[in-house]
């Protein structure tokens, strides 16, 4: 008689973790479409600051049609020449793209069994898909879940000590309507996992 091998329990918490790295890795990645800003307008928040700063995006989603999200979107992060934003790790720790960190981060995405999707030709350090990895690692998406210290050293080292500089652009950015609550919700999201890693040792 052979046992069946259990999948790992992830505690609600994680999941939750995880759900929101994806949820703001999927809007920093590319326009948000129809589908997905009906998603975001239906959401609800609560009294915290990023209970607070969801429900200030929901209501911004309700009136917010696909065509002027992407405009919003191309004027940030892609422009003409480039967006008013550059959300990359090597930019917001070296000033350059395609500098040391994304050096360092390709090395350790090689131990982590983790690798650049074909059809994606954003380094790897873009910020969205640096949450897309978080993501993966917490959910066990591309094997078991990775433990909490594998996951604060990551964080540590490639979103943690640019990230909330990152959002508090977005939060402030020129042309930020919508994404001006993404850049609250981002920035108060980093600032709790920062706490929880120091609390966790």
């Amino acid at each position: 008689m052979s046992t069946a091998l259990k999948a790992p329990t992830i505690p609600e918490e994680d999941l939750l973790r995880a759900d929101l790295y994806n949820f703001l890795g999927a809007l920093l990645a590319r326009p948000p479409e129809g589908a997905l800003l009906g998603k975001v307008a239906d959401l609800q928040g609560d009294d915290t600051e990023l209970g607070q700063g969801i429900s200030a995006l929901a209501r911004l989603a309700r009136v917010t049609k696909t065509a002027t999200a992407e405009r919003e979107f191309n004027a940030l992060f892609i422009g003409m020449a480039r967006g008013e934003l550059l959300p990359y790790a090597s930019f917001y720790l070296t000033g350059f793209l395609n500098e040391k960190p994304l050096a360092a981060l390709r090395k350790d995405m090689l131990g982590l069994g983790l690798e650049r999707a074909p059809n994606v030709f954003e380094p790897e350090d873009n910020i969205a898909s640096l949450f897309e990895m978080m993501a993966a690692m917490i959910s066990g998406r591309f094997g078991d879940p990775t433990d909490l210290t594998r996951q604060r050293d990551f964080f540590n080292k490639h979103i943690g000590p640019w990230a909330a500089h990152f959002f508090r652009d977005l939060e402030g950015a020129k042309n930020s309507v919508l994404y001006a609550p993404v850049g609250t919700v981002g920035r108060v999201f980093m600032e709790i996992e920062k706490e929880a890693f120091k609390m966790a040792g």
